[in-house]
């Protein structure tokens, strides 16, 4: 089981329950590169699905997201997956062996299996267990009661059809452009339990894996871990079979099954693998370079790549890509930018493949460090969107950073409150992953201190790699190693659809100026730089008007606005 001690502690309280490229301090006289219209951002003509309102939860959604008392009496310890695929018949069979360290005495443990597939039977060694199923949730009965403190292994067999679901499918099969067999599994948000049975939540997961499947022998497996071996099964089937040695979440866990060749590389010690169809290894090889050097970006800020017993892999996959751990998938054209877009609009974007660098970002937030649940999942959204903004920093410096990162401001809509609603499966807002990388800018600029800043992000990685987190461990970390009280900042980006907007009000008295914030946050208290681009000066608006001296009118008075992310409104 990954996890933070702070949050295990609290949920079992309750039976039910869902530094080399540093940079040099910014003083008050330096200039940003530019700032930003003053201006609100226009309302978006088009809105998204989940920035509307979030739907009413459903059972099924109550049933999946609630960490209630039949997951929270058992501690995940292991898997092994393994399955056979007939890629024809578009059907999988096996067994998951499910091994768990029971935390309070019972009869009954959660499990989840899609309806669409059958459970076959569920073994407690020779004994077949009992079992309800409730959709796709499935409520195992022992015939005794299992006791705290100690560890069971059950084998649940299934097998069936599974259905495509989602934005990417669940799992598919389909054919590559040659006419091969192409299966491919992506099901994040839809659950890992689309495809195989298993404990589907985020906050609890095994300490290691194994994955096994069995294909017809002219096929290909690439699955998540380090390869172990194949074995020719004498029935035109051959077994891959692959380790992972850390903690993995189940929508990480990945099949991708096709016609693929390999080509590899290596980074110090950490072996690099390439995975992609035939016709496809020339452009490979040109593009996939770039992996080395996200990486390097990467270790730089937060430390070593986190899964290096396992090493780093790169699939081509029929999507545009997924995270998936130590096997990140990959289908963004073999070219720069976002599906052959300047996905930020500003320039920058067509100098790296925006997938490349995304996706893998994700191996350190969202796979080492990984949310309790999905209404936390900013934490892996925005971290990692913000370390899009680190890449560039790494290769082409600071300027280019917040000019890449200003390139989100139009994507970010502010009709929802970041964090959604616990314990439902709920779908957060897309602002997670803009507004949220830009809330981070924005307390870098608090920081006002660039090698402190990095300091501290790394430091923060550092203590929550490999464990299950939520917002309250972020907000408690930061107030903890800063000695400031962010907490009404952070609740004001990420609890409130509002941003902060600076009220500033002219022509009172001469030279004077009158500030405060505009929040939800009572308290909130935020440092911002005003002046001219040759002269800032910081001031510390409250919610309360205070006043200063300014020879400036009210067109010539800027703020600052590419460092924060806030509103302005001149009076």
């Amino acid at each position: 089981m990954k996890t933070c001690s702070v949050v295990l502690a609290a949920f079992l309280s309750c039976s039910f329950g869902h530094l080399l490229a540093a940079g040099q301090q910014q003083t008050s006289s330096e200039a940003p590169s530019n700032p930003q219209p003053d201006k609100q951002e226009k309302p978006k003509p088009k809105i998204r699905p989940n920035d509307a309102g979030s739907p009413v939860p459903t059972r099924a959604d109550m049933l999946r997201g609630a960490y209630g008392p039949f997951r929270a009496n058992n501690d995940l310890l292991y898997y092994h997956l393994d399955v056979r695929i007939d890629p024809d018949k578009k059907f999988i069979s096996g067994k998951n062996t499910i091994r768990f360290r029971m935390l309070k005495t019972g009869t009954r443990i959660q499990l989840d299996l899609t309806a669409a597939l059958n459970i076959d039977k569920i073994l407690l060694g020779d004994t077949q267990l009992h079992f309800q199923r409730d959709g796709s949730a499935v409520f195992l009965d022992f015939p005794r009661p299992l006791q705290t403190g100690q560890v069971y292994s059950i084998d649940f067999y299934y097998s069936g059809n599974p259905p495509a679901i989602g934005r990417f499918g669940g799992i598919t099969f389909k054919q590559d452009p040659s006419g091969h067999v192409w299966i491919n599994t992506a099901c994040e948000g839809d659950g890992a339990s689309v495809w195989w049975p298993n404990k589907d939540q985020w906050r609890d997961e095994v300490e290691n894996m194994d994955i096994s499947v069995a294909i017809p022998s002219n096929l290909v497996d690439v699955s998540n871990g380090k390869f172990v071996g194949k074995t020719d099964l004498g029935d035109g089937y051959t077994r891959w079979d692959w380790h992972v040695h850390y903690p993995i979440n189940n929508y990480d866990v990945s099949l991708n099954i096709g016609n693929y060749v390999h080509f590899s590389d290596q980074l110090g010690d950490l072996p690099l693998d390439f995975y992609v169809l035939p016709e496809d290894l020339d452009k490979a090889k040109i593009q996939f370079a770039q992996a080395k050097g996200m990486i390097e970006a990467f270790q730089h800020y937060f430390g070593p790549y986190p899964f290096a017993k396992d090493g780093y892999k790169l699939i081509e996959a029929p999507y545009s890509g997924m995270e998936h751990q130590s096997a990140v998938t990959y289908g963004n054209l073999f070219k720069n930018g976002y599906l052959d877009h300047d996905w930020t609009g500003v320039g920058i974007s067509p100098r790296f493949d925006f997938i490349i660098i995304h996706e893998s970002g994700h191996e350190w937030f969202g796979n080492s460090i990984t949310a309790i649940d999905p209404a936390d999942m900013w934490i892996h959204e925005g971290w990692t969107t913000y370390l899009e903004s680190l890449y560039v920093e790494y290769r082409w410096g600071k300027s280019d950073a917040l000019k890449y990162l200003s390139g989100y401001r139009p994507k970010i809509y502010n009709l929802r409150a970041i964090i959604a609603e616990r314990g439902v499966n709920a779908e957060p807002t897309e602002d997670q992953y803009f507004k949220s990388a830009l809330m981070l800018n924005t307390l870098r600029t608090i920081i006002d201190n660039d090698s402190r800043w990095f300091a501290l992000i790394h430091a923060f990685y550092q203590r929550f790699k490999y464990q299950n987190i939520q917002t309250e461990d972020v907000v408690a970390w930061f107030n903890q190693n800063t000695g400031i009280n962010l907490t009404p900042f952070f609740n004001q980006y990420l609890r409130h659809p509002a941003i902060p907007r600076l009220e500033l009000l002219f022509g009172e008295a001469p030279n004077m100026v009158l500030y405060k914030w505009a929040a939800d946050e009572e308290d909130f208290a935020m440092p911002v730089r005003v002046g001219t681009p040759d002269h800032w000066q910081i001031i510390h608006p409250t919610t309360k008007w205070q006043s200063m001296e300014s020879p400036l009118d009210k067109d010539d008075f800027q703020v600052a606005t590419d460092l924060y992310y806030i509103d302005v409104n001149k009076q």
